[in-house]
């Protein structure tokens, strides 16, 4: 599949409305059993950028440039099998958690649920321009494409792109501009990104936190899945330039965004362990053997019913091919909104 026709013309219209109450099945797609196989990642052990000390094993990254090459040099973050098996063992216990405390029935070695009907989830959002100097070139976004970005959040997880709607919705609540060149550009795990987020991260765990900036290694973002202790580093970290009408030819929708926020809502890359094992833990992702880039029509690298989901947001395409969430994928975030982050 392709651009889907409107796509761009929807987007610049504005916000689609979001006041709608949600049917999502904890039994459907959430949660994959802690036992299930996942294939190895790659090992990117020998080709990642060094991280000092400090560096968030649970965090995930979007790249620009588009190439197999760059993905494994750039992506220190993609998870092992052993590091799904871990977090999904975790999100299963977060889950009978949240079930007991809310007296809902789960049954004993499953993350099956009752169908449950949810209001909208409305998600605070605190966003920090991370700047050198008062330029647009230091950094200095406007406003105008701050708002820009939280419509697209809000237009992506309702489903009005076209994909499945998701129950969320993003409320900006402040806009806070930081210069410090020592923070600039943004180095994914480095003492500087803990200092920067130690300083500025505010909120509760279901608080958005997003940083803007110029960024290392050509990544246009990343992200840390939610946990249940929350930390200083929790939050998504997005190039500025990424925003609508920013100057990242490609990525300059604001796709970046709704990508990074997805992983804050515990969904991974539709090509995570490739064709084998579970895959991303989501079963109406069709299986994907290694990231797509560009917007390449019809492939299919594995051999599982289905084409690549190039058009799912959690893939590496443009932003003009990225349109959709899967049913699975929203209630897969719904549950981990339960799991980790319903309380402030």
């Amino acid at each position: 599949m392709g651009l889907r026709p409107n796509l761009l013309t929807r987007r610049a219209a504005g916000v689609a409305s979001t006041t709608f109450a949600l049917l999502l099945s904890t039994a459907a797609v959430g949660v994959v059993p802690a036992a299930s196989a996942y294939s190895a990642a790659p090992d990117n052990t020998s080709c990642a950028e060094p991280a000092d000390a400090h560096a968030d094993v649970h965090s995930d990254a979007r790249l620009r440039g588009g190439s197999k090459a760059a993905h494994k040099r750039h992506d220190p973050n993609e998870l092992t099998a052993k590091q799904v098996q871990e977090r999904e063992a975790e999100f299963a216990a977060a889950l009978r958690n949240s079930a007991l405390q809310s007296k809902s029935s789960y049954r004993s070695g499953s993350t099956e649920g009752t169908t449950v009907a949810l209001a909208p989830i409305s998600i605070p959002v605190v966003v920090h321009v991370i700047q050198r100097d008062s330029t647009r070139a230091g950094g200095n976004i406007p406003d105008s494409m701050i708002n820009s970005q939280i419509s697209v959040l809000n237009q992506a997880y309702s489903g009005a792109t076209g994909g499945a709607a998701t129950g969320f919705t993003f409320q900006l609540q402040k806009i806070n501009r930081v210069t410090n060149a020592s923070w600039y550009p943004i180095v994914q795990g480095s003492s500087a990104e803990r200092a920067m987020k130690t300083s500025l991260r505010t909120g509760g765990k279901n608080t958005l936190n997003m940083y803007l900036g110029e960024l290392s290694d050509d990544l246009l973002g990343w992200a840390t899945f939610p946990k249940r202790t929350l930390d200083v580093m929790d939050g998504v970290v997005v190039l500025g330039e990424s925003l609508p009408n920013g100057t990242a030819t490609n990525y300059n929708l604001g796709d970046t965004g709704t990508h990074e926020v997805g992983h804050w809502l515990n969904l991974y890359h539709t090509f995570q362990g490739g064709c084998s094992g579970s895959g991303d833990g989501v079963s109406d992702t069709p299986a994907e053997r290694e990231p797509a880039y560009q917007c390449p029509t019809g492939r299919d690298t594995c051999t599982a019913t289905g084409k690549d989901p190039i058009t799912n947001f959690m893939d590496y395409t443009y932003d003009s091919c990225m349109y959709q969430f899967t049913a699975g994928q929203a209630s897969r975030m719904v549950n981990a909104w339960t799991a980790y982050r319903a309380s402030a």
